[in-house]
């Protein structure tokens, strides 16, 4: 039987799990999906966390001490999170060893309340880093306009960054601007650029629902042809500035002094609208040197039935670009769009953030209140501590 996320990864494409619980990390279901499914990353955001505390009693143990110390409800979240993505960083340190530093990744976000704060970001990243305290952690920064130098200042630091919301390709080439800075900064400050890890996490499925909406309000059958094309092609020209800007003099000085270059990680890819192949946003961005990060339901449809048809995004230039200029003819404005996405990105997700206060804060005072109990995971605990290194 073929292995195609094998064939994905030999590709040149590493396979991500956008998602993550204790559930996931106790049962031993993460370090399954890296054995047999080559997983090599895993990304979190506001809204998974969101999830993962509403749907377990996994977290009761910790809500009760964290209840009795009196420990206020903004940093009971980070204690909770930190201590997932730590216990994820060891289960994922193999293939961060393996791979020299490049996966192996986990991410955690900043608070996306600051994403406009560049100063409370920087700070909000630092004390997630010393928190995670691993290797192998990604702090996520919001490409916002004051995320960009917010990007270069922890980069600066010897901090490395998941650079998450980056929806348009103007923005995406400040952000590959940003992580060079950061880099020649963190060179000046002694830091080993070995050791500094970057994506640059580009969102793929919602362009095409915003997209296709704007689309169907228009009507006309020139119009409903391009559904389902501005994603892609908007990734595809991404990684034709990635291969542009990765090519440069100025990256090779970086490369030379030990640097890995920032790989562009397609986000958001399991598919929205059910008439379109459920694989659709893996298959078509493939290309050496890139991340997909998928839902574990999209990674086991690509396992099913995904094809691995060699590189899918380099020789698509001139037809992404065809794509854009007929979306033009039709009347819809990319500009507009992606300042939409952006600003609806960072809205979502505080919104999930506010959503996961609210959650921790009711399990707070029913922790305090003798009515949470710990559970069964509570006696094997020592090793989910071990894991972790403790709340």
């Amino acid at each position: 039987m073929t292995d195609k996320l094998n064939e994905l990864t030999a590709a040149g494409v590493a396979v991500w799990l956008d998602d993550l619980s204790r559930v996931r990390l106790s049962s031993g279901g993460l370090d399954q999906l890296r054995r047999e499914k080559h997983v090599a990353g895993v990304t979190t955001n506001p809204t998974i966390f969101a999830k993962a505390l509403s749907d377990a009693d996994e977290y009761n143990w910790q809500l009760r001490d964290l209840a009795t110390r009196g420990i206020e409800v903004e940093e009971s979240v980070r204690m909770l999170t930190t201590y997932d993505v730590r216990w994820a960083c060891d289960v994922m340190r193999p293939s961060y060893d393996g791979s020299a530093g490049v996966d192996g990744r986990v991410s955690i976000e900043v608070d996306p309340r600051v994403a406009h704060d560049s100063d409370r970001t920087v700070a909000e990243a630092k004390a997630l880093w010393w928190l995670v305290d691993r290797p192998n952690l990604f702090i996520k920064i919001p490409a916002t306009e004051e995320g960009l130098s917010a990007i270069t200042d922890t980069l600066a630091e010897g901090i490395s960054v998941n650079v998450t919301l980056i929806f348009g390709l103007d923005r995406y080439s400040a952000v590959m601007e940003a992580f060079l800075a950061g880099l020649e900064k963190a060179k000046a400050n002694g830091h080993d650029l070995s050791t500094i890890g970057s994506v640059a996490s580009f969102f793929v499925s919602r362009v095409d629902a915003e997209v296709d909406k704007r689309l169907e309000k228009i009507g006309s059958e020139q119009a409903k042809s391009l559904r389902g094309k501005a994603a892609v092609a908007n990734a595809q020209l991404a990684y034709e500035r990635y291969t542009e800007v990765f090519s440069s003099d100025r990256w090779k000085a970086l490369a030379d002094a030990g640097a890995h270059p920032q790989r562009p990680l397609w986000a958001s890819t399991s598919t929205k609208n059910p008439d379109y192949r459920d694989v659709i946003y893996v298959e078509e961005l493939i290309a050496p040197g890139t991340v997909n990060t998928m839902p574990e339901s999209v990674i086991h449809a690509y396992a099913d039935h995904g094809e691995t048809r060699g590189d899918t995004i380099t020789g698509a230039y001139d037809a992404a670009r065809k794509v854009f200029a007929d979306l033009e003819s039709v009347g819809v404005d990319m500009a507009d769009v992606i300042a939409t996405l952006e600003r609806e990105g960072v809205e979502k997700f505080e919104a999930s953030w506010q959503e996961l206060l609210d959650g921790v804060r009711k399990s707070l005072e029913a922790a305090a209140k003798g009515k949470a109990s710990p559970n069964k995971a509570a006696k094997g605990n020592a090793k989910g501590a071990e894991k972790a290194g403790g709340a």
